[in-house]
């Protein structure tokens, strides 16, 4: 259900564009917000401090828009999007749900509005489709189904794939989702077997054309270039097994926006995966620091993140195993916070723990560690074999296992 849900979340986010650089405009359309030269402007500072995790500052300029154009959907969808920002980091944090929902719901309400009155405003339809999109993207994470089922059908309801990439006015707007649509209608089959019977009912998609589209969104838009670069170094590191590619993208949002917690979680769990250690100690102690500073967005999940690099790096690459030891305990502190108890970094840092703890001589304490593994990990992971292994030849019974 989460595989359908996500795919009309990204036939959805066809309609989630803000703005282009101006020389893509064809036709001038001031009585559209989102063709609204002057208000791109006056939204640029404010996208960009929402990327960097400046909240306050960001909504501050929303409101100010809402003040402008209070029964347009553009503040609210805005506002919502500022909300959507602050759950990316930990999409187990539910405290900003509610709030999102609101300025969505009501980005819906005003957009139907427009709609009744034309049903060929494409404005209209964008939010409606959008909102409902984001919502159906919350539900499903939150495994609230039927919820993110009926919010993907009404998302569906205003769209219009085809007329949508021809209109000379909006389809720098589109480019984006245009991009994402033709990338994951040909990946989702071919990955996802037991989705082949929906998607077929879909236009044909381009996955290469998909992505040569998102790279020229990420070179050439304005507000979704931050979307669309997101989007690629995902492709690139989870689906195309590209992550030399995923890399620079994701150097250049770590450092255009240096506070933003996702951003530089990202980059620094792909410094450490390209090998490139120094990197990825650098940032893993920066996010530490900023999580014990309490700068916004950064919390456990990219503390559990973190930690265990900084741990397995410490212990198998520097051999300082005291520091292995702090970093590791931090990330099983992170974990149970988050209660990412089948997550790989949390599994892998109580085996870095068990690992040290029997190289020292510390069977017992071993033992401990191996049975938590046993404990939270699932019977196929990795770590729950070599747990059982452990155990089995060290554990129960043993002599030391009585001390």
């Amino acid at each position: 259900m989460k595989y359908i849900i996500g795919f009309v979340f990204f036939v959805s986010i066809h309609f989630l564009s803000f703005g282009q650089d101006s020389s893509y405009y064809k036709v001038n359309r001031p009585d559209i917000l989102l063709a609204d030269m002057d208000i791109q402007l006056n939204c640029t500072e404010a996208i960009d401090a929402l990327y960097n995790f400046e909240f306050e500052k960001a909504e501050k300029q929303f409101t100010w828009l809402k003040q402008e154009y209070p029964d347009h959907p553009l503040p609210y969808f805005l506002m919502g999007l500022s909300n959507w920002w602050k759950i990316m980091p930990n999409d187990r944090n539910t405290s900003y749900d509610e709030t999102f929902l609101a300025y969505m719901d009501s980005s819906i309400t005003f957009a139907e509005e427009l709609y009744e009155k034309d049903e060929k405003n494409l404005e209209a339809s964008f939010f409606l489709a959008g909102a409902y999109g984001f919502k159906a993207r919350l539900y499903s994470d939150r495994e609230s189904y039927s919820k993110a089922t009926f919010a993907a059908r009404k998302s569906l309801e205003f769209l219009n794939l085809e007329n949508n990439q021809n209109d000379e006015t909006f389809s720098p707007e589109f480019l984006f989702g245009t991009g994402l649509y033709n990338y994951f209608r040909v990946w989702i089959p071919e990955n996802k077997k037991f989705l082949r019977g929906i998607v077929m009912f879909f236009p044909k998609g381009d996955k290469e054309k998909g992505l040569e589209q998102l790279n020229k969104v990420s070179k050439h838009a304005f507000y979704t270039r931050v979307e669309a670069m997101n989007f690629l170094i995902s492709i690139y590191s989870s689906y195309e097994n590209r992550r030399k590619d995923a890399w620079p993208i994701s150097k250049y949002l770590a450092e255009t926006y240096p506070n933003n917690a996702y951003f530089q979680r990202q980059y620094a769990k792909l410094c450490f995966l390209n090998g490139n250690i120094a990197a990825a100690e650098k940032e893993a102690l920066s996010i530490i620091d900023k999580i014990e500073k309490k700068y916004p967005g950064y919390e456990a999940e990219s503390g559990r993140y973190a930690s265990y690099f900084l741990g397995h790096i410490y212990k198998n690459i520097k051999g300082k195993n005291e520091l292995a030891k702090k970093y590791f305990k931090k990330a099983v502190v992170f974990g149970k916070e988050t209660e990412a108890f089948e997550k790989s970094y949390f599994l892998y840092s109580l085996e870095g723990l068990a690992q040290i703890a029997d190289k020292e001589g510390d069977k017992k304490l071993a033992i401990k560690y191996y049975q938590e593994i046993k404990e939270y990990a699932d019977n196929d992971h990795s770590t729950h074999k070599r747990a059982k292994k452990y155990l089995k030849e060290n554990g129960e019974g043993s002599w030391w296992s009585l001390w």
